[in-house]
């Protein structure tokens, strides 16, 4: 039975890297490292390729338990204004709308710092996510990155 209840977004702040690192860490890599890595992104102290500073990270809470989130950042990158830099849902809330919400979330923030051009490097192996991106919107820019021409269009979408 698919899952109705949808969770509440909310910016993350520091408290939030523990069991943002704990997702992420699902998927591969070293719960430490994603400490590291995910505090040193909130904090501005490391950056994607071209990144711009403004950045922001959306979490999605049931209740006390974080579900998912998600993160993006103001870029100069592939001539793109905004990248998604991650995206991750608890195994068990994906395909019921979490990850839509919080894509939601993000293309908000992008187009109210007037970000429209969105990119996001995805593994071309990675079927679901690409699945994903395509069915809000984004076509294929190259053969790691997909681009959204214009990212309000997801704020018009329903879960």
């Amino acid at each position: 039975m698919k899952h109705t209840f949808m969770p509440v977004c909310r910016e993350a702040n520091i408290a939030d890297v523990p069991a943002l690192a704990r997702i992420r860490s699902l998927d591969g890599g070293d719960e430490e490292y994603w400490k590291v890595r995910i505090s040193d992104y909130l904090a501005c102290k490391t950056s994607p390729r071209l990144a711009l500073k403004p950045r922001v990270i959306y979490v999605a809470l049931e209740g006390d338990s974080l579900r998912g989130f998600i993160a993006g950042h103001l870029t100069r990158r592939y001539a793109c204004q905004g990248e998604l830099q991650w995206i991750d849902v608890m195994p068990e809330r994906r395909r019921d709308g979490v990850a839509s919400q919080l894509l939601r979330h993000l293309a908000d923030w992008f187009v109210q710092r007037n970000a429209l051009r969105i990119c996001v490097d995805v593994d071309p192996a990675n079927i679901a996510a690409r699945q994903f991106y395509t069915r809000h919107g984004a076509g294929i820019l190259k053969p790691h990155w997909m681009v959204w021409k214009d990212i309000s269009a997801v704020l018009g979408q329903t879960p």
